[in-house]
């Protein structure tokens, strides 16, 4: 598997490419955000380690633009950053990251962050098309599609529905949804779930008459056709 490092402190650069590069996977360093870009948009990846602070373009900004490039937002992307206030987290993962380290760092803990990010996105792989009423996600083409509208999600509102539509029916608890689509512990005076929630609501559910993601008050959300 290939992975893009993006980092401008050379020794920083050189530490996690050696050290991917042993644990097998084929890497590159970018040493700002501009050439980060740049080698994202013409080579394929299956995971980019982004550092935020970066002299020009930023690690915020190179997030936003890979989400808006269709080819680049579904890779998955892992802060890895001193930035680490809990305002900075929420950013990182509300911006569509899949994953938020702050430096120092373990290298044991990175590496194990790394695969579990790169197992998910193969696990998210293994069902093609899913559908509930008239709303279908293609997964291999990233396409989701709701009474013949086309719909276009970021990286994370995509995952997000990805899971409800693979567990239609249950009741998901907010733990339970911060756990799997966002790999982190869920914190109660933390609302990234209920954001990406009422984003991922207001594209797929409020300009149709059927709604499909229900809150269930005081523990979570479903998926389902209500009768």
């Amino acid at each position: 598997m290939r992975i893009l490092v993006v980092e401008d402190e050379l020794k920083a650069g050189e530490y996690l490419r050696n050290g991917l590069t042993e644990s097998g996977y084929v890497v590159d360093v970018a040493a700002n955000g501009s050439d980060g870009l740049h080698m994202a948009q013409e080579l394929r990846y299956d995971l980019i380690v982004l550092d935020v602070m970066m002299p020009g373009m930023d690690g915020w900004e190179v997030m936003r633009r890979l989400q808006l490039d269709k080819k680049q937002a579904d890779t998955p992307v892992l802060f890895l950053t001193a930035r680490g206030t809990l305002e900075d987290r929420l950013k990182g993962l509300e911006l569509g990251a899949d994953d938020y380290l702050v430096k120092p760092f373990s290298f044991a803990e990175l590496l194990a962050r790394v695969k579990i990010v790169l197992r998910r996105g193969s696990q998210a792989r293994q069902e093609d098309l899913l559908e509930i009423a008239d709303l279908q996600i293609d997964v291999p083409k990233r396409r989701v599609v709701r009474a013949g509208a086309r719909i276009t999600l970021t990286n994370k509102e995509f995952a997000l529905l990805q899971f409800f539509m693979l567990n239609q029916g249950q009741v998901l608890s907010r733990s339970l949804i911060a756990s799997r689509v966002w790999d982190m512990n869920f914190d109660s005076d933390t609302n990234v779930v209920d954001v990406a929630v009422r984003r991922l609501r207001k594209k797929i559910d409020d300009p149709f008459a059927i709604r499909l993601i229900h809150t269930v008050h005081g523990v979570g959300y479903r998926c389902e056709v209500e009768p």
